[in-house]
């Protein structure tokens, strides 16, 4: 059926996902119970137990359409966030509110700036609305705001910025992102994505250049400190104009009803939250010790994943996965030297340190 497809769709790139553990079971014959995965920056702690309860009492009411305006977890978010439910927009994901961005904003020709290596997402959606990548080279694996405020042109519609970034982990300061914001002109929607904001002990706050009137759009999701990547939801916020345009070219049942209970009450969980960055934090600080002491570099990040470089970032990946530990590939993010290895469990961590000598004699052979 090609010849009646969109041209753009035989050009578009396709998303490679961190390989699901079953998969990785069944083609290497390896025990289920023995693969460990650190390749999608997923929590290893879970969702809290709140959100557990709310999860299950909601899917005893599978029968029933979801509310298609997430009404409650919309008012939890304000509540917890001091926003007012009319500027949210509740996502499968907080990439599915990348894709409504595109919808309401790009036009074939608009260019969207952000940098690389980043979030392959931002890419994606903008190829996929005709729109021209201008893409930023990263200096010592951060954004560099100089060069990109540099390449804003009359014919930019959207900058994108996260911090921490993935795959770098990898953070600009509060006072440099608030700065280039400002800085950008009124025709250009700038787009902060705070997909794992929730481990910094004080993250960026840009809700004050929010009610100045500005063009800020920011992005949160439930994927990662909160465990309920498997559920898919997120939002983004902004002024309620903007989140107006969203939600007409939204899916009226976008989300749905077990994933609105579970995320709700997980943000009632504060001390839970508190535990997950309390713990990432030492499990980052041991793998980076272990990493330095077998002879391999890796970035100083402030997420919950490293970028570790490897030399044959395939070739390590494919030695891993044969021992029953699952990390990321980078060549699709144009470093192939390089592999991320999201944080685990103490033992889980362990077990990644335990076969990586091995694996790295492998990898530079």
């Amino acid at each position: 059926m090609k010849h009646l497809a969109k041209k753009l769709v035989e050009r578009q790139p396709v998303y490679e996902p961190g390989r699901p553990i079953d998969d990785v079971a069944r083609d290497l014959g390896l025990d289920l119970k023995s693969i460990i995965k650190l390749a999608s920056n997923e929590s290893p702690f879970g969702p809290s137990p709140r959100a557990r309860e709310a999860a299950s009492h909601a899917l005893g009411q599978g029968h029933l359409y979801p509310d298609g305006n997430a009404t409650y977890l919309k008012e939890k978010i304000a509540e917890t966030r001091a926003l007012r439910p009319e500027q949210i927009v509740v996502g499968n994901g907080s990439n599915e509110v990348i894709e409504l961005l595109g919808h309401a904003f790009l036009r074939p020709g608009d260019e969207v700036v952000m940098g690389t290596p980043a979030f392959i997402v931002y890419k994606l959606v903008t190829l996929l609305f005709e729109a021209v990548p201008v893409e930023v080279p990263l200096v010592d694996y951060r954004h560099d705001l100089d060069a990109m405020a540099a390449r804003v042109t009359d014919k930019t519609r959207m900058v994108f910025l996260p911090s921490p970034n993935n795959p770098t982990g990898t953070a600009n300061t509060a006072d440099e992102i608030l700065a280039f914001a400002r800085g950008l002109p009124p025709h250009v929607i700038f787009v902060f994505d705070e997909a794992y904001a929730e481990y910094l002990d004080s993250p960026p706050d840009l809700r004050p250049l929010i009610e100045e009137g500005r063009n800020v759009v920011c992005l949160r999701t439930f994927s990662k400190i909160y465990g309920l990547a498997a559920l898919r939801i997120g939002y983004g916020y902004g002024s309620a104009e903007w989140a107006s345009l969203l939600n007409r070219v939204r899916q009226p049942f976008n989300t749905n009803a077990v994933a609105q209970a579970a995320a709700t009450a997980a943000l009632d969980d504060v001390e839970f939250v508190r535990s997950c960055r309390r713990r990432n934090r030492e499990g980052r600080e041991q793998l980076a010790r272990g990493l330095a002491a077998a002879g391999f570099e890796s970035v100083p990040s402030e997420g919950n994943f490293l970028l570790v470089k490897v030399g044959q970032g395939r070739a390590f990946f494919e030695n891993m996965q044969r021992e029953g530990v699952i990390v990321r590939p980078l060549d699709g993010y144009g470093l192939p030297e390089f592999v991320r290895v999201s944080i685990g469990t103490a033992a889980e961590n362990e077990r990644f340190l335990r076969v990586l000598e091995g694996c790295r004699t492998q990898s530079r052979s």
